[in-house]
C-alpha cells in the first residue's frame, strides 16, 4: 500500500488541492516582477507537478517549460497542457539548452530536498538556466512552517474526482525535532461509484520535509551565483517576521538589465 511519494498521489493530486488559488499565486509572482520593472516572455516551472502554476503562467502570455521529477505527475500534467514542454528530470542535476527570464518552484517544493546541499545544488540549477537579470521565484516552509504544519497535526477530508469517484483522504503531520524533519503520511482512499464488484484502492505515501529559515537560504543563494535576493511574505510582499511558517524568495541573477 505504501507508495513512492507523489507516485500514487498524482491521479488524486488536483482533486486534494483544489482549493489552493493557484491564480494568485501567478499574480503574485508577476506583480513582484513588474515592480522590479521586469516583463518576463519565457519562464521554466520547476516541480510544476500536475501543471497548475504551468498553465497559470501560460494564461499571462509566457512561453512555460514544466520541469518535474515524478512521471506520474508529469503524465497528469499532459493531460492538462498537451501541447506544453514537459520534462522529467532531477532538480539537483538538470540540464537545459535554453535560458529563461524566469524561473519557478512553488508549493514549498523545495522543502523535499531535506539535505541543504542538495537545495543548494538545485539553487545553483536554477541560476544557471536564467538569463542576465532573470528572476528567480520559489516560496518555503520555514522551521516553525514545518514544526507547525496544521493545527491538530491533520488534515482530512472528501473530495469529487472527475470518473464520478471520491478520495477520502487522511493526512497526519509527525515531526521530528532531533533531525528537524517533518513528514506527512499520506493515506487516500479512492470509494467508487457504487457498481457491483468495484474494487477500493488505497494507498499512503511519506513525504518528509526540511525548514528553510532565512539565514539558511542566504548563503546557498549567494554560493548559487545570484546577485541579489529578497524575503517576502504573502501576500503583500512585507518583510517576513520570526515565525513567519512560510516564506516567499525573490533571487536576481547577475548582469540585472537597466
Amino acid at each position: 500500500m505504501q507508495r513512492v511519494p507523489f507516485s500514487a498521489l498524482a491521479s488524486v493530486y488536483d482533486a486534494i488541492m483544489a482549493d489552493i488559488d493557484y491564480s494568485q499565486w501567478a499574480d503574485y509572482i508577476l506583480g513582484y516582477a513588474r515592480a522590479e520593472g521586469l516583463s518576463p516572455g519565457t519562464a521554466l516551472d520547476l516541480a510544476c507537478g500536475t501543471g497548475a502554476i504551468t498553465a497559470e503562467l501560460q494564461r499571462r502570455g509566457l512561453e512555460v517549460v514544466g520541469l518535474d521529477g515524478s512521471a506520474e505527475m508529469l503524465a497528469a500534467a499532459r493531460a492538462r497542457l498537451p501541447e506544453t514542454r514537459l520534462v522529467q528530470a532531477d532538480l539537483r542535476t538538470f540540464e537545459l539548452e535554453e535560458r529563461f527570464d524566469l524561473v519557478t518552484c512553488v508549493f514549498d517544493s523545495l522543502n523535499n530536498l531535506t539535505d541543504s546541499a542538495d537545495l543548494g545544488r538545485a539553487l545553483k540549477r536554477a541560476a544557471a538556466h536564467l538569463q542576465a537579470g532573470g528572476l528567480l521565484a520559489f516560496d518555503v516552509n520555514t522551521r516553525a512552517g514545518v514544526r507547525d504544519l496544521w493545527d491538530g497535526e491533520v488534515l482530512e477530508g472528501l473530495a469529487p474526482l472527475p470518473d464520478g469517484r471520491e478520495v477520502h483522504y487522511h493526512w497526519s503531520h509527525h515531526y521530528d525535532a532531533a533531525a528537524e524533519l517533518g513528514t506527512v503520511q499520506a493515506f487516500c482512499r479512492l470509494i467508487g461509484t457504487g457498481q457491483p464488484d468495484e474494487e477500493q484502492e488505497e494507498f499512503v505515501e511519506l513525504h518528509t520535509e526540511r525548514g528553510y529559515d532565512m539565514d539558511d537560504l542566504e548563503p546557498l543563494l549567494r554560493a548559487a551565483g545570484f546577485a541579489s535576493w529578497e524575503f517576502c511574505d504573502y501576500p503583500h510582499y512585507h518583510e517576513p517576521w520570526p515565525e513567519t511558517p512560510r516564506i516567499w524568495v525573490f533571487a536576481r541573477a547577475a548582469g540585472a538589465r537597466a
